[in-house]
């Protein structure tokens, strides 16, 4: 029954994706959407469940905060080693744009999606009512999961083929972790710190990347209204999910 319902996460997935490639030409509205969407699941979805979830304090701090600040810490790392190798081999002025990060921004989108599959699987394990509630969550955030895939992939200068593969694998993910639900568990302070550290990246490519992309060439007020409308998104899933 979870791969089942789990395969409406993988039509959702793959309608968001579409979506986000066939917008090429209103570019700076695509950013500033997925920007609004990243932040709204960032704080609105995944840093409240990896708080719930990992409970614990280390030196009088939340364990998943501390991997929150972590995975913002690493993502910004890896942009700027990946910057400088760009650099000291002749890139050009946008050369810190280089297609590895999108690749593994996308890389850690397919993982959370199947760690949604393994949330499905393991709340139908609990009961059919809590497997329907949590498979309602997770499909209605897989829209924005798609057009995030394909929107990092493609805006750190991967070729689209590279995107529609990203954007299939993450479309498959959920699938596949909810199949997985059925042999293995995943403990849920491990969960929870996982989401605190994947919130965190995701953050800064939302904060360092993506939004000063959208506002660079068109600083318009449309491109502002799609990432307040992509979070404001996020908050109506959230609450109609609960």
């Amino acid at each position: 029954m979870a791969v089942l319902v789990a395969l409406g996460a993988f039509l959702m997935t793959l309608a968001g994706g579409w979506t986000a490639g066939r917008v090429t030409d209103r570019r700076h509205l695509v950013l500033g959407l997925a920007g609004g969407l990243m932040l709204g699941v960032v704080g609105l979805d995944l840093l409240p469940e990896a708080l719930e979830a990992a409970d614990t304090e280390v030196f009088a701090v939340p364990a998943a905060l501390l991997l929150f600040v972590a995975g913002f810490l690493f993502a910004h790392t890896v942009e700027r080693l990946l910057a400088g190798r760009s650099a000291a081999h002749g890139a050009d002025e946008h050369g810190h744009r280089t297609p590895e990060v999108g690749l593994t921004a996308a890389g850690a989108m397919v993982l959370h999606s199947a760690m949604d599959g393994v949330a499905i699987g393991a709340a139908f394990q609990v009961g059919g009512g809590m497997g329907a509630a949590v498979a309602v969550a997770v499909i209605a955030h897989d829209f924005a999961d798609g057009f995030n895939t394909f929107t990092l992939t493609t805006l750190y200068g991967n070729a689209r083929r590279r995107a529609v593969a990203m954007l299939v694998a993450d479309a498959a993910a959920p699938v596949v972790g909810a199949a997985a639900a059925s042999f293995v568990t995943v403990p849920e302070p491990v969960l929870g710190g996982y989401l605190g550290f994947f919130g965190g990246a995701l953050l800064y490519l939302a904060a360092a990347e993506i939004l000063p992309e959208a506002h660079h060439a068109h600083p318009a007020r449309s491109t502002l209204l799609c990432t307040v409308a992509g979070a404001g998104f996020i908050w109506l899933v959230v609450g109609l999910a609960e």
